[in-house]
Formats: C-alpha cells, sequence, structure tokens
C-alpha cells in the first residue's frame, strides 16, 4: 500500500473558541455547528475546587478556517451576551496527537 506525504503532515490549526458551563446551552450549540456543517471538537475542564459550577466547564473548539461560521451561529442563537457564552478565541496550547 501506498504512503501518501499528506499522512506525515501534522496540521494544528484548532482555536478554542467558547466556553459554556451549562449543558442545555450547550446542546444548542452543537445543534447549530452540526446544522451549518461546523467541524468541531468538546474539550472539558475539570471544575474548580471551591466553584459552584459542580459539572465543569465545556470548551468548543474549531477550525480556525470556520472560526467566522461558528461565530455566526452562536450570534444567531442570541447566547452571545451576558455570562451565558464565554468567547475565548485563542489556539488550543495542547497537541492531541
Amino acid at each position: 500500500m501506498l504512503e501518501t506525504e499528506y499522512t506525515k503532515v501534522k496540521v494544528h490549526n484548532e482555536i478554542e473558541l467558547c466556553e459554556v458551563e451549562d449543558v442545555e446551552i450547550k446542546d444548542r450549540i452543537e445543534k447549530e455547528l452540526l446544522k451549518n456543517r461546523v467541524s468541531y471538537f468538546l474539550r472539558w475542564t475539570k471544575p474548580k475546587w471551591f466553584s459552584n459550577n459542580k459539572k465543569g466547564t465545556c470548551i468548543f473548539c474549531v477550525n480556525e478556517a470556520q472560526k467566522e461560521l461558528a461565530e455566526e451561529c452562536i450570534h444567531t442563537l442570541g447566547l452571545d451576551s451576558g455570562d451565558k457564552v464565554k468567547f475565548l478565541m485563542k489556539k488550543v496550547d495542547k497537541i492531541f496527537y
């Protein structure tokens, strides 16, 4: 079997788009991203020791090329105001391969 050149290339172009604590809001964002065909992955953080949130937070990570589309999806839901969704917009600091 021939090996393509692309299999040796490792690309690291994901950004942490936003952070959500509420599971219902997470589900709404997931459905909207899937409806608009935005590729994403979820990263869960552990809750802090003295935090009121016992479940932790969910961070949506998307490809940098789809950042604007993912942002528009969240803005159309009306979740961008207040403390429901916290936009991070920073590079993923860990490499998962």
